[in-house]
Protein backbone atom coordinates (compact mmCIF):
# COMPACT_ATOMS: atom_id res chain seq x y z
CA UNK A 1 0.00 0.00 0.00
CA UNK A 2 1.02 3.70 -0.94
CA UNK A 3 1.63 6.10 2.26
CA UNK A 4 -1.59 7.62 1.01
CA UNK A 5 -3.55 4.49 1.17
CA UNK A 6 -2.26 3.68 5.14
CA UNK A 7 -3.42 7.08 5.59
CA UNK A 8 -7.05 6.67 4.13
CA UNK A 9 -7.35 3.21 5.72
CA UNK A 10 -5.57 4.44 9.32
CA UNK A 11 -8.34 7.04 9.22
CA UNK A 12 -11.10 4.51 8.47
CA UNK A 13 -10.43 2.50 11.80
CA UNK A 14 -7.99 0.51 10.16
CA UNK A 15 -5.18 -0.12 13.30
CA UNK A 16 -2.64 -2.34 11.11
CA UNK A 17 -2.19 0.84 8.87
CA UNK A 18 -1.76 2.66 12.09
CA UNK A 19 1.02 0.82 13.39
CA UNK A 20 2.48 0.97 9.99
CA UNK A 21 2.58 4.71 9.70
CA UNK A 22 3.99 5.18 13.48
CA UNK A 23 6.67 2.24 12.31
CA UNK A 24 7.51 4.70 9.63
CA UNK A 25 8.06 7.45 11.53
CA UNK A 26 9.51 5.92 14.54
CA UNK A 27 12.55 4.06 12.37
CA UNK A 28 13.06 6.93 9.62
CA UNK A 29 12.55 5.37 6.95
CA UNK A 30 12.06 7.32 3.33
CA UNK A 31 7.89 7.08 3.31
CA UNK A 32 8.69 9.69 6.94
CA UNK A 33 8.46 13.02 5.36
CA UNK A 34 5.66 12.13 3.21
CA UNK A 35 3.70 9.95 6.38
CA UNK A 36 4.54 13.67 8.20
CA UNK A 37 3.30 15.74 5.12
CA UNK A 38 -0.18 13.93 4.91
CA UNK A 39 -1.45 13.54 8.64
CA UNK A 40 -0.91 16.98 9.60
CA UNK A 41 -3.46 19.34 10.72
CA UNK A 42 -4.63 16.89 13.79
CA UNK A 43 -6.25 18.49 16.33
CA UNK A 44 -6.79 15.82 19.34
CA UNK A 45 -6.61 16.28 22.76
CA UNK A 46 -2.87 15.14 23.82
CA UNK A 47 -3.51 14.01 27.56
CA UNK A 48 0.28 13.38 29.37
CA UNK A 49 0.36 10.69 32.49
CA UNK A 50 3.36 10.78 34.85
CA UNK A 51 3.50 9.98 38.04
CA UNK A 52 6.00 7.48 40.19
CA UNK A 53 5.29 3.47 39.49
CA UNK A 54 2.69 2.02 41.85
CA UNK A 55 0.36 4.79 41.48
CA UNK A 56 -1.42 3.39 39.38
CA UNK A 57 -0.94 5.16 35.90
CA UNK A 58 -2.35 2.19 33.46
CA UNK A 59 -5.16 1.50 35.75
CA UNK A 60 -6.24 5.25 35.40
CA UNK A 61 -5.44 5.09 31.82
CA UNK A 62 -7.78 1.87 31.24
CA UNK A 63 -10.46 4.19 33.17
CA UNK A 64 -9.94 7.27 30.96
CA UNK A 65 -10.01 5.36 27.53
CA UNK A 66 -14.00 3.73 28.58
CA UNK A 67 -15.27 7.22 29.94
CA UNK A 68 -13.84 9.19 26.31
CA UNK A 69 -15.29 5.91 24.39
CA UNK A 70 -18.79 6.24 26.10
CA UNK A 71 -18.63 9.15 24.41
CA UNK A 72 -18.16 8.26 21.39
CA UNK A 73 -14.41 9.26 20.95
CA UNK A 74 -11.67 7.61 19.31
CA UNK A 75 -8.82 7.24 21.90
CA UNK A 76 -5.29 6.45 20.89
CA UNK A 77 -2.94 5.49 23.58
CA UNK A 78 1.21 5.52 23.78
CA UNK A 79 2.86 3.75 26.50
CA UNK A 80 6.50 4.33 27.15
CA UNK A 81 8.34 1.57 28.66
CA UNK A 82 12.13 1.61 29.87
CA UNK A 83 14.34 -0.28 27.60
CA UNK A 84 17.26 -2.24 29.34
CA UNK A 85 20.67 -0.82 29.31
CA UNK A 86 21.90 -4.19 28.87
CA UNK A 87 20.06 -5.64 25.96
CA UNK A 88 18.28 -2.82 24.47
CA UNK A 89 15.02 -4.80 25.01
CA UNK A 90 12.13 -3.79 26.92
CA UNK A 91 9.22 -5.47 28.59
CA UNK A 92 5.90 -3.54 27.08
CA UNK A 93 3.37 -4.50 29.87
CA UNK A 94 1.25 -1.74 30.12
CA UNK A 95 -0.99 -3.19 27.37
CA UNK A 96 -1.68 -5.92 29.94
CA UNK A 97 -4.07 -3.75 31.96
CA UNK A 98 -5.37 -1.89 29.07
CA UNK A 99 -6.38 -5.31 27.43
CA UNK A 100 -9.85 -4.62 28.42
CA UNK A 101 -10.20 -2.30 25.24
CA UNK A 102 -8.00 -4.61 23.05
CA UNK A 103 -10.77 -5.11 20.26
CA UNK A 104 -12.28 -2.06 20.41
CA UNK A 105 -12.09 -0.62 16.64
CA UNK A 106 -12.10 2.95 18.35
CA UNK A 107 -8.76 2.48 20.43
CA UNK A 108 -5.16 2.12 19.42
CA UNK A 109 -2.78 0.76 21.85
CA UNK A 110 0.69 1.22 21.19
CA UNK A 111 3.55 0.34 23.50
CA UNK A 112 6.95 2.54 22.67
CA UNK A 113 10.56 1.39 24.67
CA UNK A 114 12.28 4.58 25.39
CA UNK A 115 15.82 3.12 23.24
CA UNK A 116 18.35 5.26 25.88
CA UNK A 117 16.29 8.45 26.00
CA UNK A 118 15.88 10.02 28.88
CA UNK A 119 13.34 12.03 30.17
CA UNK A 120 10.15 9.46 30.67
CA UNK A 121 9.43 9.61 26.66
CA UNK A 122 10.93 7.90 23.55
CA UNK A 123 12.57 10.23 20.91
CA UNK A 124 10.06 9.63 18.43
CA UNK A 125 7.07 9.92 20.83
CA UNK A 126 6.16 13.26 19.65
CA UNK A 127 5.74 11.54 15.92
CA UNK A 128 3.57 9.05 16.80
CA UNK A 129 1.17 11.60 18.63
CA UNK A 130 1.13 13.22 14.90
CA UNK A 131 -0.04 10.38 13.63
CA UNK A 132 -2.57 9.09 15.86
CA UNK A 133 -3.64 13.16 15.69
CA UNK A 134 -3.19 13.19 11.91
CA UNK A 135 -5.67 9.55 11.34
CA UNK A 136 -8.20 10.90 13.04
CA UNK A 137 -8.02 10.20 16.73
CA UNK A 138 -10.21 12.52 19.46
CA UNK A 139 -7.88 12.08 22.09
CA UNK A 140 -4.19 10.52 22.21
CA UNK A 141 -3.16 9.79 25.60
CA UNK A 142 0.81 9.29 26.66
CA UNK A 143 1.37 7.65 29.61
CA UNK A 144 5.48 8.18 30.86
CA UNK A 145 7.78 5.89 31.88
CA UNK A 146 6.95 6.47 35.82
CA UNK A 147 11.10 7.03 37.19
CA UNK A 148 10.02 10.00 39.27
CA UNK A 149 10.87 13.46 39.36
CA UNK A 150 12.70 13.84 36.13
CA UNK A 151 9.67 13.06 34.03
CA UNK A 152 9.59 16.74 32.66
CA UNK A 153 9.38 16.47 28.72
CA UNK A 154 5.81 15.14 29.24
CA UNK A 155 5.13 18.74 29.95
CA UNK A 156 6.25 20.13 26.36
CA UNK A 157 4.71 17.13 24.14
CA UNK A 158 0.82 17.15 25.72
CA UNK A 159 -2.14 19.59 25.91
CA UNK A 160 -2.59 18.57 29.44
CA UNK A 161 -0.46 16.84 32.13
CA UNK A 162 -1.85 14.59 34.75
CA UNK A 163 0.27 14.19 37.52
CA UNK A 164 -0.50 10.75 40.01
CA UNK A 165 0.15 10.63 43.47
CA UNK A 166 -0.77 7.87 46.17
CA UNK A 167 -0.64 7.55 49.56
CA UNK A 168 1.69 5.76 50.76
CA UNK A 169 4.49 6.66 48.98
CA UNK A 170 6.40 9.12 50.35
CA UNK A 171 5.74 11.81 53.16
CA UNK A 172 4.67 15.26 52.86
CA UNK A 173 7.88 16.89 51.52
CA UNK A 174 7.73 15.09 48.24
CA UNK A 175 4.68 17.18 47.32
CA UNK A 176 6.62 20.12 47.46
CA UNK A 177 10.25 19.01 45.67
CA UNK A 178 10.65 20.63 42.32
CA UNK A 179 10.51 19.26 39.25
CA UNK A 180 7.63 16.63 38.13
CA UNK A 181 5.26 18.58 40.49
CA UNK A 182 5.25 21.87 39.03
CA UNK A 183 4.62 20.60 35.23
CA UNK A 184 1.13 19.44 35.94
CA UNK A 185 -1.79 20.37 34.84
CA UNK A 186 -3.79 18.45 36.92
CA UNK A 187 -2.87 16.70 40.11
CA UNK A 188 -4.85 13.49 40.74
CA UNK A 189 -4.22 11.95 43.75
CA UNK A 190 -5.30 8.09 42.99
CA UNK A 191 -6.10 5.04 45.26
CA UNK A 192 -7.96 7.83 47.06
CA UNK A 193 -9.96 4.64 49.35
CA UNK A 194 -6.59 3.83 51.16
CA UNK A 195 -5.52 6.00 54.87
CA UNK A 196 -3.83 8.88 53.83
CA UNK A 197 -5.27 10.13 50.89
CA UNK A 198 -6.99 13.16 52.59
CA UNK A 199 -3.12 14.04 53.84
CA UNK A 200 -2.10 13.92 50.22
CA UNK A 201 -4.49 16.33 48.90
CA UNK A 202 -3.60 19.12 52.28
CA UNK A 203 -0.02 18.58 51.20
CA UNK A 204 -0.82 19.43 47.87
CA UNK A 205 -3.41 22.18 48.69
CA UNK A 206 -0.41 23.62 50.61
CA UNK A 207 2.12 23.75 47.97
CA UNK A 208 -0.86 25.05 45.63
CA UNK A 209 -1.23 27.90 48.47
CA UNK A 210 2.80 28.64 48.03
CA UNK A 211 2.67 30.01 44.01
CA UNK A 212 1.95 33.21 43.24
CA UNK A 213 -0.41 33.31 40.19
CA UNK A 214 -1.78 35.61 37.66
CA UNK A 215 -5.03 36.66 36.79
CA UNK A 216 -6.70 34.66 34.46
CA UNK A 217 -3.70 31.39 35.41
CA UNK A 218 -5.06 28.33 35.00
CA UNK A 219 -5.08 26.73 38.55
CA UNK A 220 -4.48 22.99 38.84
CA UNK A 221 -7.25 21.11 40.26
CA UNK A 222 -6.96 18.25 42.56
CA UNK A 223 -8.99 15.06 41.72
CA UNK A 224 -9.42 12.29 43.77
CA UNK A 225 -10.00 8.88 41.99
CA UNK A 226 -10.12 5.17 42.82
CA UNK A 227 -9.61 4.04 38.91
CA UNK A 228 -9.89 0.20 40.04
CA UNK A 229 -13.51 0.69 40.50
CA UNK A 230 -13.71 3.97 38.03
CA UNK A 231 -14.49 6.43 41.06
CA UNK A 232 -14.03 9.62 40.16
CA UNK A 233 -13.60 9.51 36.92
CA UNK A 234 -16.22 11.59 35.19
CA UNK A 235 -14.60 14.44 37.48
CA UNK A 236 -11.11 13.98 35.73
CA UNK A 237 -12.35 14.07 32.52
CA UNK A 238 -14.35 17.20 33.27
CA UNK A 239 -10.80 18.78 34.55
CA UNK A 240 -8.83 17.50 31.36
CA UNK A 241 -12.16 19.23 29.69
CA UNK A 242 -11.82 22.72 31.49
CA UNK A 243 -8.15 23.04 30.97
CA UNK A 244 -8.70 22.07 27.18
CA UNK A 245 -11.20 25.35 27.12
CA UNK A 246 -8.69 27.37 29.11
CA UNK A 247 -5.65 26.73 26.39
CA UNK A 248 -8.16 27.31 23.97
CA UNK A 249 -9.61 30.38 25.21
CA UNK A 250 -6.37 32.35 24.42
CA UNK A 251 -2.92 31.91 22.39
CA UNK A 252 -2.20 29.26 24.96
CA UNK A 253 -3.22 26.02 22.72
CA UNK A 254 -1.03 27.58 19.84
CA UNK A 255 2.16 28.12 22.22
CA UNK A 256 2.08 24.79 23.39
CA UNK A 257 1.83 23.30 19.71
CA UNK A 258 5.12 25.47 19.39
CA UNK A 259 6.84 24.03 22.08
CA UNK A 260 6.34 20.58 21.29
CA UNK A 261 7.76 20.88 18.13
CA UNK A 262 10.85 22.54 19.80
CA UNK A 263 11.23 19.33 21.75
CA UNK A 264 10.52 17.06 18.76
CA UNK A 265 12.97 18.85 17.30
CA UNK A 266 15.88 18.40 20.46
CA UNK A 267 14.72 15.11 20.88
CA UNK A 268 15.65 14.08 17.51
CA UNK A 269 18.59 16.27 17.26
CA UNK A 270 19.73 14.13 20.82
CA UNK A 271 19.18 10.97 19.51
CA UNK A 272 20.94 11.42 15.74
CA UNK A 273 24.08 13.25 18.05
CA UNK A 274 24.37 9.87 20.13
CA UNK A 275 23.76 7.49 17.14
CA UNK A 276 26.79 9.82 14.78
CA UNK A 277 29.02 10.16 18.35
CA UNK A 278 28.96 6.64 19.77
CA UNK A 279 31.67 5.96 22.84
CA UNK A 280 34.30 3.50 21.13
CA UNK A 281 35.25 0.84 23.43
CA UNK A 282 38.98 1.73 23.36
CA UNK A 283 38.34 5.33 24.35
CA UNK A 284 36.53 4.26 27.15
CA UNK A 285 39.18 1.56 28.00
CA UNK A 286 41.85 4.26 28.30
CA UNK A 287 39.59 6.84 30.51
CA UNK A 288 38.19 3.65 33.03
CA UNK A 289 42.72 3.04 32.77
CA UNK A 290 43.36 6.84 33.56
CA UNK A 291 45.48 6.93 30.10
CA UNK A 292 43.17 9.96 28.92
CA UNK A 293 40.33 11.62 31.23
CA UNK A 294 36.89 12.47 30.56
CA UNK A 295 36.80 16.07 28.87
CA UNK A 296 39.91 15.13 26.06
CA UNK A 297 37.99 11.61 25.29
CA UNK A 298 34.57 13.72 24.78
CA UNK A 299 36.45 16.08 22.48
CA UNK A 300 37.83 13.05 20.29
CA UNK A 301 34.42 11.33 20.10
CA UNK A 302 33.32 14.88 18.28
CA UNK A 303 36.05 15.17 16.45
CA UNK A 304 38.30 17.90 17.98
CA UNK A 305 41.70 16.77 19.22
CA UNK A 306 43.03 20.23 19.83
Amino acid sequence: MSVADLVAAARAGDRRATARLITAVENGTPAAPEVARLVKGGDSTVVGVTGSPGVGKSTLVSALIAAWREQGLRVGVLAVDPSSPFSGGAILGDRVRMADHALDPGVYIRSIATRGHLGGLAATTGAAVRVLEGVGFDVVIVETVGVGQAEVEIAALADTTLLLLAPGMGDGIQAVKAGVVEIADVYVVNKADRPGADGTVRDLRALMSLVRREPGEWRQPICTTVASEAKGIDDLVAAIGKHRDWLAGGDHLAEQRRRRAAAEIRARVDAELRARFAVPEALAEAVANGETDVASAARRVLGDTA
